[in-house]
């Protein structure tokens, strides 16, 4: 088009070194800038999510069953062999779980009690996590606990030799205003291993055998939840969906991402304000564009009126300076697109920035770049930039200064 090639002579013309290039190379920078740091930005919000996922699966099944109403059910409600049959289900494993106090060598502190069976193992990779002993809940005929890293903070394990813990649990079926201690249920268990994930996850959570946990929960038919494992390739609501039917409506079914609807959508909803707030600084930085267009504009008024006369009509010369707008986003843009793209992968790769926290899970901040985000940030950037540039052209070049 006859329009771009003026926009392009403007910009990279030879003989044009003045002030007006110089304002234009701020101006790209000033595109790419904040191109770049949205790149960054949303990669980051990706990598945080992705890790909360990654801890979220090493703990969370992919499906869990639970009662729709009150705490735990009979397992004779739910046909367990119809749900292990379905079509995508990789493993299933029932699982009993309650509020226990933890005694040890006269430290104590609450916890959540999780009885698992002998295929939790293939539900959920805990053993993954574990960083002391081992992951197993039954060692032959003897239960054992595996602890959260917090809980055994909390309760001052320093080694696995001789390691007993006492658990209580409240009683359901009786209760003593006069011998206090008949209304719960203890049991010692050796602590065979330790796992550590995240603080609310391992601060709050001891693993044994399914078979200790009804024992003290006082029933040995009753759990809490059957969780599910989906094979690899699997359609997991379609498998949620399956066995919802068998379940039936007196039972709820839910997949990992239901059930931590909350934390994720906190971090979409901070990673699209992010975006929105980088969004606000690049509208601030774009107007930088309207000083080198409008003197652009002033300086190019001579060519102006001599394409007016030759019948260059205002659209045709608004174009020109519409385009030597493009330009100069379109060059800050992919500039702020490699430079960002060329530091997230250099954080992933190289971890050049590091968390500074010898608890936190991973050393470097985690980064993960999305196709996604890459096309909202340059559509966002496109269209403002196309918005600032017409309009000071617009303002700039009227009819009557084509005369």
């Amino acid at each position: 088009m006859l329009a771009a090639f003026f926009a392009r002579r403007y910009l990279f013309s030879r003989k044009s070194h003045s002030v007006i290039n110089i304002i234009a190379c701020v101006s790209t920078l000033s595109v790419a800038v904040p191109v770049a740091a949205m790149i960054v930005l949303l990669s980051v919000f990706n990598g945080f999510e992705s890790l909360v996922r990654s801890m979220s699966s090493t703990f969370d099944a992919d499906i869990a069953v639970s009662a729709a109403v009150g705490g735990s059910f009979d397992t004779a409600d739910v046909d367990i062999g119809r749900i292990a049959a379905v079509e995508g289900v990789r493993a299933v494993s029932t699982v009993a779980e309650q509020s226990v106090l933890l005694s040890y060598k006269g430290r104590r502190t609450t916890a959540t009690l999780k009885g698992v069976d002998d295929s939790y193992a293939d539900v959920v990779p805990v053993d993954a996590t574990v960083t002391a002993g081992r992951g197993g809940v039954r060692t032959g005929d003897i239960d054992r606990a595996v602890v959260g890293q917090g809980v055994a903070y909390a309760l001052g394990i320093r080694s696995l030799v001789d390691a007993d813990v006492d658990v209580y649990a409240l009683s359901r079926n009786t209760f003593s205003s006069i011998v206090p201690f008949d209304n719960y249920r203890r049991v010692s268990l050796p602590v065979g291993g330790v796992f550590a994930l995240d603080a609310a996850t391992d601060g709050q959570y001891v693993l044994t055998s399914l078979r200790a946990a009804q024992r003290l929960f006082g029933s040995d038919s009753r759990a809490t939840a059957f969780e599910i494992g989906v094979g690899e390739g699997a359609d997991t609501e379609r498998v949620r969906r399956a066995v919802a039917d068998i379940a039936g409506d007196g039972f709820r079914v839910r997949t990992r991402e239901e059930k931590n609807a909350t934390i994720y959508g906190i971090m979409r909803a901070e990673k699209w304000g992010i975006f929105f707030i980088s969004l606000l600084v690049l509208v601030i930085a774009s107007f930088s564009m309207v000083g080198t267009l409008a003197m652009l504009v002033i300086e190019k008024r001579g060519d102006v009126r001599t394409l007016a006369a030759m019948g260059a009509d205002k659209r045709f010369i608004r174009s020109i300076f519409i385009g030597e707008g493009t330009l100069v986003s379109g060059i800050g843009a992919a500039a702020g697109v490699v430079a960002g793209v060329g530091l997230c992968l250099a954080q992933q790769y190289f971890g050049i920035i590091t968390i500074p926290a010898d608890t936190f899970l991973v050393t470097d901040y985690p980064v993960e770049l999305h196709a996604a985000d890459l096309l909202a940030v340059v559509a966002a950037m496109a269209a403002v930039t196309q918005a600032v540039s017409r309009l000071t052209v617009g303002a700039m070049i009227k009819q009557e200064n084509l005369s």
